[in-house]
């Protein structure tokens, strides 16, 4: 929300800053040289003292500019988390409020605050400090021309005495300003510097390509994971797909989305690599349904269509499938209830129904579902489970989790450890079988071993941390199950 305000005070620097301080620094050296010139017309010996004095103005303005220009980056820097914390206070008000930490984030506020006032109030001193030594230096050229003046008061008529001390009087202010003015160029430079590591940011790929696709497309949910492996960014090592909280399991439904792009190899759906289509043509064919609810200020109807593409009988269908249908018809304007900012008037669960609901509209073939009931209560997860068996069983369901129970009831079971295939089964079988390292995971989980029912679902389980799923040949995932160049007991 506020990052775009300070990008704008970069761009106003470029835009309007700039180029006036660069016509006042055109100006001053114009107006200190031609007091100069003057002088030296009246009291040409006054060039003795010139010299000097423009070699000590010199190296007042090579150690200030360089200070002041640091200041300036450091009072930038610190200026943005001001608004930045600002912007989250305002997002999460209802809480800090809920929680009664309002001073927390009042101290918070200030401390930042503070922080960036003080390299405002150094930059302050520093132009004060670089004010007295000029008048100092301006002094010193109002004393040399008077003095010159008198010494040669019989060669020089007295009406140029008096233009030469007269001008010599204004050098302080001109030598002031054209430092102030070369200073606040340099300075406002540090603008330039941030709109170019903006810009040198890698952006994403384009929306769109040439890349034909069919209206049905992806038809099957077959996806093909070849030979690839993925990072956040350069320099960081590769991310895993599997295993305990912060092992990476997210990152693949990122690869997925392509929210980042591949290190090597590639991820094909239904024969299509998807790093030669547009974000736009790839992501509105996939759907997923994320931890956090996601819901925006508006109607009940926008948030459930954004795009105002289903009829209405398709959305009370989608409200029906997500139990929230009895809900709806009970709010005063149905359909056209407003839904606060982040869905704030709905409970926690109703938020993730109405965003099943969505993910229900959009009818695609592929589901990922990412921990998505791990912030709602067992019987909202129970209708959750429910619906998604019923109405995504010929789709393929790629589904992270945490809980053994969440899963148990898919089609396989990838059990992965050290980075190599351990058991792929149905989970009745390999309940079944004692000695395997699913049964003993269910055991730990205190899950009963009964029959289950497999509606088109797989999922991967690793009891080791940090697992990164690569084979050199392509791995499958697709209806019915099978694996290619992995050998699978």
């Amino acid at each position: 929300m506020f990052e775009p305000l300070v990008f704008h005070q970069d761009v106003e620097s470029v835009d309007m800053s700039l180029p006036e301080h660069l016509v006042d620094v055109i100006y001053s050296v114009f107006s200190a040289c031609s007091i100069f010139i003057i002088i030296l017309y009246s009291t040409p010996i006054f060039v003795t003292i010139i010299v000097p004095i423009g070699f000590v103005y010199i190296c007042i303005q090579r150690f200030y500019i360089p200070t002041s220009r640091q200041l300036k980056r450091l009072e930038s820097k610190t200026r943005s988390p001001i608004y930045s914390h600002f912007g989250e206070s305002l997002s999460g008000v209802s809480t800090i409020r809920a929680f009664g930490v309002q001073d927390r984030f009042i101290l918070e506020s200030e401390t930042r605050l503070d922080c960036n006032q003080e390299y405002a109030y150094v930059n302050i001193v520093v132009n004060r400090w670089l004010g007295i030594r000029l008048e100092i230096l301006g002094a010193f050229v109002v004393l040399g021309a008077a003095l010159f003046s008198v010494l040669e008061r019989e060669n020089i008529n007295s009406s140029i005495v008096g233009l030469s001390v007269s001008y010599a009087l204004q050098i302080t202010d001109n030598l002031t300003w054209l430092v102030r003015m070369v200073s606040e160029f340099e300075t406002n430079i540090v603008s330039v510097e941030r709109i170019a590591q903006y810009s040198s940011i890698t952006t994403e790929a384009s929306l769109h390509t040439d890349e034909y696709l069919s209206e049905d497309w992806p038809s099957k949910g077959e996806i093909q994971l070849c030979s690839y492996s993925t990072r956040y960014r350069e320099g960081l090592p590769l991310i895993g797909i599997v295993g305990r909280t912060g092992a990476g399991k997210s990152s693949l439904t990122l690869a997925l989305f392509r929210l980042i792009e591949p290190s090597s190899g590639k991820i094909i759906i239904d024969g299509r690599d998807v790093s030669r289509l547009g974000l736009a043509d790839l992501r509105s064919r996939l759907t997923i349904l994320p931890q956090e609810p996601v819901l925006f200020s508006g109607s009940l109807r926008m948030n459930l269509d954004p795009m105002d593409e289903q009829s209405d009988s398709d959305v009370w269908d989608s409200l029906e499938h997500a139990h929230l249908k009895t809900f709806v018809e009970e709010l005063p304007t149905r359909l056209e209830y407003e839904v606060g900012e982040g869905g704030q008037n709905l409970s926690v669960g109703q938020r993730q129904l109405v965003c099943l609901a969505r993910s229900l509209l959009r009818r695609g073939k592929i589901l990922v579902l990412d921990e998505a009931t791990a912030a709602v209560d067992l019987e909202t997860d129970a209708l959750i489970q429910d619906t998604i068996r019923q109405e995504f069983k010929d789709c393929t369901v790629l589904t992270i989790a945490h809980r053994l129970n969440t899963v148990i009831d898919y089609d396989r079971i990838l059990v992965l450890s050290e980075g190599e295939v351990k058991e792929f089964d149905n989970p009745q079988n390999l309940l079944q079988d004692t000695r395997s390292i699913f049964y003993s995971m269910a055991k730990d989980a205190g899950l009963p071993t009964f029959d289950f029912k497999y509606q088109g679902k797989f999922t991967i389980f690793s009891n080791y941390n940090r697992i990164v799923l690569m084979h050199d040949s392509c791995s499958f995932i697709k209806r019915p199950w099978q694996r290619s160049g992995v050998s699978i007991p």
